[in-house]
């Protein structure tokens, strides 16, 4: 730790190490993970161009499904492998594990058509459509990376931009995820549904799953942000890999601001420092490295290779606001004359949709309206702002109080019919990311059914997939006639409240950056296919709307330009931006917005 003042105060600051490819131990493989948007493909290809400049024969793989490799590259890629032009010795392959979902996804229905009734036809096509299959999809396709002695001996690294999550792992190490179980499961929240048309495989992945484990051969590199949203999914993630014996991580924090020139860098500078001085306690074992903020996008090669090494600033001058970006007051305005009587918030953590939620809920007040503001933030701060507010009522939601009682539920019925093997694979459904979306999703359905006197402001969506399962999960139910009133009947009302345009808005937000944008484009698909309309979105932490003349901050803002222009396309014009809130309250958020 060492002493910095700031705005006259001085504070400790904590300090790591800068990263570089000489400060660790390099296994065989590389496996990059974290949230959308923390850097993690920009870490991964840095580290492959790196190894392969100094003489290594490298295989850098992505298995995202928002990958940007073909950008960074400038190279038409393939699942099985392109030479990079200029660096002797990389090859780059993109997989495609949507593809492969939608293959797999078919090979498991089509011996079911025809022969079973549509609406258990449609029950395991949700089931089978959502992020876990996809994951699932993604992870054959890379076992064979990890287990081929043929690839093993070509390559001196084979790295991997994206690991497998502990959920998924564990799901496949249980015998009842490779049994015909999509129609025998009791409680229809499956995120994975059925394996049994990859048994073939499962050897494959039982080998893949070792040589993670294996220290010799495996090193889990996390990568986050200096901020508290994305090291909290660093721990989550490392905890879940942990519990497999997947022990071997390290840490990189990449987009360390450094230099402060202005109230508005210094003020980024403390927040940062603020949330690396209380790392999460599960992280603070493992070697920590930082990667300082850069003023450009990493592509090219140029931009690849400079990446741990400098960042040469060419602009100048000092961020004016755009003339030309409608600011939140549009967005509440709309909302109001258009009476919309359900409004969602929706999108990634860290995004800001707690904010963007609340600031809705407390102009609406402020212009006579009677509003519910419906939340699971766990900091539970939003009290202190609306106390003593007229027109506004609050409801906290406790996201690990209703999964809890979720899964009881569902276990104690499962518990009747099903030996410990079956349960062993319910017990594992139930920690599924989309299971505590519908067990939340149940108890905002309640909420909003009981409120038809007011304006209720939801913060946090369920996903397309989840509402698609719910409905047709009630299908699936009355068809086999065994599960009668296990979906609420304020769940069953609220989804075609929810598709209907003149009642409800959902309101999408997300960063004026690459991987939030693609994740944004994917959830707006997503509802589509539930036939919900999105016709808002926010794009939150713009610089552009900031003034700063830090050369660093000056450079980013200028990099938002394309991210804006690119939710004005998908928006159609129908976006609001809201400037960095670093030191911005929610009060003084929705004041301003009322009074324009």
């Amino acid at each position: 730790m060492v002493a910095v003042a700031l705005k006259g105060v001085v504070k400790q600051v904590a300090t790591y190490e800068t990263f570089a490819l000489d400060k660790i131990n390099l296994t065989k493989y590389l496996f990059f993970t974290g949230k959308g948007g923390v850097g993690k493909t920009s870490t991964a290809c840095a580290v492959a161009v790196a190894l392969a400049d100094s003489g290594k024969k490298i295989l850098l793989i992505s298995t995202d499904p928002a990958s940007n490799l073909q950008d960074v590259f400038d190279t038409e890629l393939d699942g099985k492998g392109v030479p990079i032009e200029g660096v002797p010795g990389l090859v780059v392959a993109n997989l495609n594990p949507e593809e492969a979902a939608r293959e797999y996804r078919e090979s498991v229905i089509a011996p079911y058509k025809g022969k079973l009734p549509e609406s258990v036809i449609t029950h395991m096509e949700e089931q089978l459509s959502g992020s876990c299959t996809v994951e699932i999809a993604a992870f054959d396709q890379f076992s064979s990376f990890i287990t081929d002695k043929t690839t093993e001996a070509k390559y001196d690294h084979i790295i991997f931009d994206t690991a497998p999550t502990g959920h998924t792992l564990r799901m496949l190490q249980l015998p009842s995820a490779w049994s015909n179980f999509i129609s025998e499961n009791t409680h229809g929240a499956s995120c994975l549904g059925q394996l049994a048309g990859l048994e073939d495989k499962k050897g494959m992945y039982k080998d893949a799953v070792a040589n993670l484990a294996d220290k010799s051969k495996t090193t889990l590199i996390l990568v986050s942000r200096p901020e508290e949203t994305p090291l909290l999914e660093a721990e989550r993630s490392s905890l879940e890999l942990s519990q497999l014996d997947i022990n071997n991580q390290l840490l990189i924090i990449n987009g360390v601001l450094g230099a402060a020139s202005d109230e508005l860098s210094q003020t980024i500078v403390s927040k940062q420092q603020q949330a690396l001085q209380h790392m999460p306690q599960g992280l603070s074992k493992f070697p920590t490295f930082t990667v300082p903020l850069r003023s450009y996008n990493i592509l090219g090669l140029e931009k690849i290779r400079a990446f741990f090494h400098s960042d040469n600033l060419a602009q100048t001058g000092t961020t004016a606001q755009t003339l030309d970006l409608k600011q939140l007051d549009v967005l509440i305005n709309d909302l109001y004359v258009t009476k919309k009587k359900v409004i969602f918030t929706m999108g990634k953590g860290g995004v800001g949709k707690t904010t963007i939620a609340a600031t809705i809920a407390l102009a609406l007040a402020k212009k006579g309206v009677k509003v519910r503001l419906t939340s699971t933030d766990p900091a539970d701060h939003l009290k202190y702002v609306l106390e003593g507010t007229e027109n506004i009522a609050l409801s906290k939601i406790d996201e690990k109080q209703e999964l809890l009682n979720y899964q009881n539920e569902v276990l104690s019925k499962a518990r009747e019919t099903m030996n410990a093997e079956d349960l062993a694979y319910i017990e594992e459904d139930l920690r599924s990311p989309c299971t505590q979306e519908i067990a939340v999703f149940r108890a905002f359905a309640e909420i909003v059914d009981k409120a038809e006197n007011e304006v209720v402001v939801v913060d946090t969506a369920p996903t397309g997939h989840t509402l698609l399962l719910l409905d047709s999960t009630q299908s699936y139910h009355h068809e086999v006639e065994r599960t009668k009133g296990e979906t609420p009947l304020s769940v069953q009302r609220l989804l075609p409240r929810l598709r209907d345009e003149q009642q409800t808005e959902v309101v999408i937000v997300t960063l004026p950056e690459a991987t939030p944008v693609f994740e944004a484009m994917r959830l707006r698909e997503d509802l589509s296919r539930a036939g919900i309309n999105n016709k808002w979105w926010v794009v939150t932490q713009c610089l552009s709307l900031t003034i700063t003349n830090n050369p660093m901050l000056v450079a980013r803002a200028q990099a938002e330009q394309q991210w804006l222009g690119k939710v004005k396309e998908i928006s159609k014009g129908n976006f609001v931006a809201v400037p960095w809130l670093q030191d911005v309250s929610i009060q003084k958020l929705s004041e301003t917005s009322v009074s324009k």
